[in-house]
């Protein structure tokens, strides 16, 4: 029998799943990746004996992924407080229609090419994730999202199934406590609407889209010039904005799902410089995460 039929097979087989999972937990492609190679590399490092004895391989790695995304999630805190600003998770293109070097082909070594694009990434929903604490994002993503027991999480996450169970509730109440989504058509004339405000700089037309108590949290990471702190209230950042466009001259302005629901990516020269998501409410902006730190925008280097 060929390794396709063995647990050694079976294993090289989950990546794509296991970087779902890491990315919804962690927020970043990068982290994600390292995450998923440490339990690959624990993986190979078992005795082959030992490979071929666990019945499950991707449950075995899900467990090892969940346990080392738990530790960087505890260190996290530390790292993102002495980021420079405000930190935002990592922006999604949809491949379908922001195509990179494989012109819009899935490339299976390209974490943003293994992502499932839907509701549990949008950005609206991971900044609530990062409300959470360590073990409530786990146990929460793991069970609501995924569907995994709680017998399973309690081994990630080295509590009992009922504590898990808790944590989950815990982590579910975050995200009730937030206002409902918008409809995705609602959502995408909003955006379109905001588009054509800020490329006319119509300040007048964009606080009228703007919820009065609108936040615009940007994320810049000290590499790129940034608002360090959230702008908050819809007058101020429509001004905001319009500064920025007559600042950035020849700025161009595209409409593109960022994280699965609709955004707004601005490029000058064919170089992306942001991406915007949005959070829509009774046909009003209520919060635009920008992200602007190049490190984050590798994904949307190329396409479009």
């Amino acid at each position: 029998m060929g390794t396709a039929g063995t647990g050694i097979g079976r294993a090289a087989g989950e990546r794509r799943q296991l970087i779902n999972v890491a990315y919804r937990l962690l927020g970043s492609l990068t982290e994600a990746e390292d995450a998923v190679q440490e339990a690959y590399t624990r993986w190979y490092a078992l005795p082959r004996s030992r490979q071929e004895e666990i019945a499950s391989p991707g449950a075995w790695l899900t467990t090892v992924t969940g346990r080392v995304c738990l530790d960087v999630l505890g260190s996290a805190r530390a790292r993102r407080e002495r980021y420079v600003g405000a930190w935002l998770p990592d922006p999604l293109p949809d491949r379908t229609e922001w195509g990179g070097p494989g012109n819009g082909s899935a490339d299976p070594a390209d974490p943003a090419d293994q992502l499932v694009l839907d509701e549990s990434v949008s950005m609206a929903f991971l900044v609530v994730l990062e409300s959470m604490t360590p073990a409530e994002r786990v146990a929460f993503v793991l069970h609501d999202v995924f569907r995994y027991p709680f017998a399973e999480i309690a081994r990630i996450v080295g509590r009992t199934p009922a504590a898990c169970k808790q944590l989950a509730a815990s982590g579910r109440r975050r995200v009730r406590a937030a206002r409902p989504p918008a409809t995705a058509a609602g959502r995408a004339e909003a955006v379109q609407q905001v588009k054509e405000a800020w490329q006319a700089k119509d300040i007048t037309a964009l606080v009228g889209l703007l919820d009065p108590a609108a936040v615009m949290t940007a994320d810049g990471g000290g590499v790129t010039g940034a608002a360090l702190h959230p702008v908050e209230g819809g007058a101020r950042i429509a001004q905001y904005m319009i500064a920025i466009a007559d600042r950035a001259p020849g700025l161009e302005l595209l409409e593109r799902s960022v994280n699965g629901t609709p955004g707004l990516v601005a490029r000058r020269a064919g170089v992306v410089l942001t991406v915007a998501a949005f959070d829509v409410h009774d046909g009003h902006v209520t919060r635009i995460w920008a992200v602007r730190n190049p490190e984050k925008l590798r994904p949307w280097a190329e396409g479009g």
